[in-house]
């Protein structure tokens, strides 16, 4: 077997690695590292890895190379370590890598050095980008930018398990907006598309921070309200009333206002988020025959 045999192997690996001793001067450079660095092994062999040369980043733009450097920490503690970090390439851009550190070790055990192995992460964080967005718009109401049907489900099932292994109330508030069809019809789906956004985010800014709204459906509104008594949710729900009631828009030189019926009620631990909403959508009925522009809530005693 020749000398260089086991160096051979390591230079033709797809990936990056390189080798640094004890006082993290690096003493081996493969042609991967070359490849995905834009660095030649000349240009850094020699030089200490902390002066700079790849200036690692974390996803959130802190600097690793001077403070918090995983290699680092794997030469003072022996310890395996994985990162995902962002490298400063040649010519300038950054490269997202999938970074694995070891450290070497001499006969008697004694930290010698660290081999790091770092993969070009460019296509898995291109992936779950897209994927993010594709989730994103999957979970999105295109128009008025809520959460929709299938974003209220995926929250109704967190509240849920919350009440069930931890006992934290929630409620499910249903909004209407009134004589909804009048203004189609008055003033043209344009306006009406006006009117369903201006709803949503003063729906949205009506709620609580841990409050979720989303567009259930035409100019329905789901709005899923946690840790809530009797009365903070009579008040979530007035104040959502009361917003909208008072947030006209500017149609043509005047204003339109519209106003909303909010039906609501609190989860039992034996709900569907269809059982649940019935309720909620049976009281918002209620108060659309009590005159409109009004809350009626469901608040009776919810049995575990």
């Amino acid at each position: 077997m020749k000398p260089d045999f086991y160096k051979d192997i390591l230079d033709n690996l797809f990936d990056g690695i390189y080798f640094v001793d004890q006082s993290r001067r690096l003493t081996y450079w493969n042609r991967g590292a070359e490849r995905i660095s834009g660095y030649k092994a000349e240009e850094v062999l020699g030089r200490n890895c902390a002066s700079n040369i790849l200036k690692h980043i974390t996803q959130d733009g802190e600097e690793l190379c001077n403070g918090g450097c995983p290699l680092a920490q794997t030469l003072a503690d022996g310890q395996p370590r994985e990162a995902d970090v962002f490298l400063h390439h040649k010519s300038g851009h950054r490269v997202p890598v999938a970074v694995r550190i070891s450290p070497i070790l001499d006969e008697s055990q004694t930290i010698v050095g660290a081999v790091e192995i770092f993969s070009d992460a460019t296509s898995r964080v291109r992936l779950m980008s897209e994927l993010n967005e594709l989730k994103s718009q999957t979970q999105a109401d295109p128009l008025t930018g809520l959460g929709n049907r299938r974003c209220a489900g995926l929250e109704f099932k967190r509240r849920m398990s919350e009440l069930q292994r931890g006992n934290q109330p929630f409620g499910l508030l249903f909004v209407d907006i009134d004589n909804f069809k009048a203004v189609n019809d008055d003033y043209g789906h344009d306006v009406g598309d006006r009117v369903l956004a201006m709803v949503a985010k003063t729906l949205k800014s009506a709620l609580r921070g841990v409050d979720t709204v989303c567009r259930w459906g035409g100019e329905e509104f789901v709005a899923l309200v946690p840790k809530v008594d009797e009365q903070v949710f009579q008040a979530v729900a007035e104040r959502m009333r009361r917003f909208v009631e008072v947030t006209p828009i500017p149609v043509n030189g005047d204003s339109l206002s519209v106003t909303v019926s909010v039906g609501g009620s609190l989860a039992k631990s034996t709900d569907t988020l269809t059982s649940l909403a019935a309720r909620a959508d049976a009281m918002m009925y209620a108060a659309k025959h009590a005159g409109k522009n009004r809350v009626s809530l469901d608040c009776g005693p919810q049995p575990l």
